[in-house]
């Protein structure tokens, strides 16, 4: 008789296999637990972190209008593609929402079910102890007085004096565990993570931010069209502003003047605007004062203090000695003397229908020497302007401008009334300067501050903040407290009246200082015989 020796083929055999099939529902649940688990959301929270980058590189939209419409101008090929991607308006675009949202839902998923087990394990008591304690990575034998009853009670003391939750399964054995704040903290960490982002999407939603130059003497009120910039959340309706009123009564600035003291000459010292502030119309006006660390609060927003420079007042006439501009027009600072760059937009048409522009300086303590027209301390003690004057297309294109400077792309520099250069004009307060080829004449009336107000309305700041500092904290009892659990087993000594107590130590991660503990307790515990 003979046994066939043909061997077989692994592949028949797995021919007749049948493979499990997941379907949708294990689809569905394969997907929830990758989204859920906590490599996800520690890789989506690094995928927002990226996906932030773009708005601190990229002009956005919201903040600065008239440098991304610049920007875009100046690539033309690049620019209109990435803003259709969003780049210049990173935290409102879909893709980004959708990183964050992912991230929400991801830790949602990952928390809720870790607090229930945490909440369990809290209430649960204390494992029994190994028979044999000298398994265990900390361990340790001695001898004391007493009997083994009496031991164990001690040793439940000296335990709990080491702020361990201790319970006995048997009449031998003492099992204590500590430290489940460790875990809390790292539950209320990302608890908290999820209360940012709450009220980060809250203050996007339902808040609104926006900017204004105020010169000394004029008023602002809450409504969209007095603002500079706007930038209101998807569910604001500007028509709803709370309709407080300021106007803005005197503006102090404070600079070193002390030459031969210890802090830099002509450096800021303190800047205070002083408003007239109505909460209401009809209600009475308080008098209040913004400072740069010290906002407003409006009842319908917090106003801060965030810029702040001169504003000369210009008067342009026509030909025929009619007004077509007059204005306190802010000049933008460029360095600590206040050397400010500035326009003057003349939309009034002048003649063959052609427009002006002044472009140049504000120096609130003039200089004009060999290194060109400068200012050489901050404040306006010596005022003067310094313009160049253009006439053509103000607006070319309708694209938006800031108020600081101009676009010449179609304009053309006047020269001098002799031709033989370009126009330079300088002036005092006070003086007036006729234009050449009949365009009229401007007149350089005064000196005005402005204060640079920005409001801000974030209805989930509050959350933001406690559930940053909430986040800190739990961080901190994450990082700080050790999960321990110490085994205690005790035996009658071969000795009348002594027994032998074993202890062991167990620790949740790598802990160095698990023998230490040991030790504490075993200390406390003849301390305590």
């Amino acid at each position: 008789m003979s046994l066939s020796t043909q061997p077989t083929d692994p592949r028949t055999e797995r021919d007749d296999v049948t493979q499990p099939t997941l379907g949708p529902l294990g689809l569905l649940r394969f997907a929830w637990r990758q989204l859920t688990s906590m490599r996800t959301a520690l890789f989506l929270l690094l995928l927002l972190a990226v996906a932030a980058l773009p708005g601190s590189i990229f002009p956005q939209r919201s903040i600065d209008a008239v440098r991304t419409a610049d920007w875009i101008a100046r690539h033309e090929t690049a620019g209109p593609w990435l803003d259709r991607l969003g780049f210049f308006e990173v935290y409102a675009s879909p893709w980004f929402a959708a990183i964050y949202l992912l991230l929400f839902v991801s830790l949602v998923g990952c928390v809720l079910p870790r607090s229930k087990v945490h909440w369990k394990a809290m209430r649960s008591q204390p494992p029994r102890a190994p028979k044999r304690l000298e398994r265990l990575a900390a361990h340790d034998t001695v001898t004391v007085d007493g009997a083994p009853d009496e031991v164990l009670e001690q040793v439940r003391g000296a335990l709990r004096a080491g702020r361990f939750r201790t319970h006995s399964h048997d009449a031998t054995t003492v099992s204590a565990e500590k430290g489940y704040l460790k875990e809390t903290g790292n539950l209320a960490f990302h608890l908290a993570l999820i209360g940012v982002i709450v009220g980060m999407a809250w203050g996007h939603l339902l808040g609104w931010k926006a900017d204004i130059i105020l010169p000394v003497g004029e008023s602002m009120a809450n409504v969209a069209a007095r603002y500079d910039t706007l930038s209101t959340g998807p569910l604001v309706d500007p028509a709803d502003f709370e309709p407080f009123q300021m106007t803005l009564t005197r503006f102090d600035a404070e600079f070193e003047t002390d030459v031969q003291g210890k802090g830099q000459f002509g450096s800021p010292r303190d800047f205070t605007a002083y408003v007239d502030f109505t909460k209401s119309p009809g209600a009475k006006v308080e008098k209040k004062v913004i400072r740069v660390n010290g906002p407003l609060e409006t009842g319908g927003g917090t106003a801060f203090l965030l810029g702040n420079g001169y504003a000369p007042k210009i008067t342009v006439k026509d030909a025929q000695g009619n007004v077509t501009y007059s204005d306190a027009t802010p000049f933008l600072a460029q360095d600590n003397n206040y050397t400010s760059v500035g326009a003057v937009k003349v939309a009034g048409a002048g003649p063959e229908g052609k427009q002006l522009g002044f472009a140049g300086l504000f120096l609130p303590t003039a200089v004009l020497d060999d290194q060109g027209p400068r200012s050489v301390f901050p404040d306006a003690l010596e005022p003067a302007l310094a313009l160049s004057a253009f006439e053509g297309t103000l607006f070319p294109g309708g694209r938006p401008q800031s108020v600081y400077s101009l676009d010449t792309a179609e304009m053309t520099q006047l020269e001098n009334k002799e031709g033989t250069d370009l126009l330079r004009i300088w002036l005092t307060p006070g003086q007036t300067y006729t234009l050449p080829g009949g365009q009229g004449s401007i007149t350089f009336d005064g000196v005005q501050r402005f204060a640079g107000i920005s409001v801000r309305n974030d209805p989930g700041k509050e959350l933001t903040l406690v559930s940053s500092l909430v986040a800190l904290l739990g961080l901190i009892l994450s990082l700080t407290i050790r999960r321990r659990r110490v085994f205690v087993r005790v035996s009658p000594a071969d000795e009348q009246g002594r027994t032998v107590v074993s202890i062991g130590g167990l620790a949740k991660d790598d802990d160095e200082g698990m023998g230490e503990q040991l030790e504490d307790v075993l200390t406390r515990l003849k301390e305590r015989s």
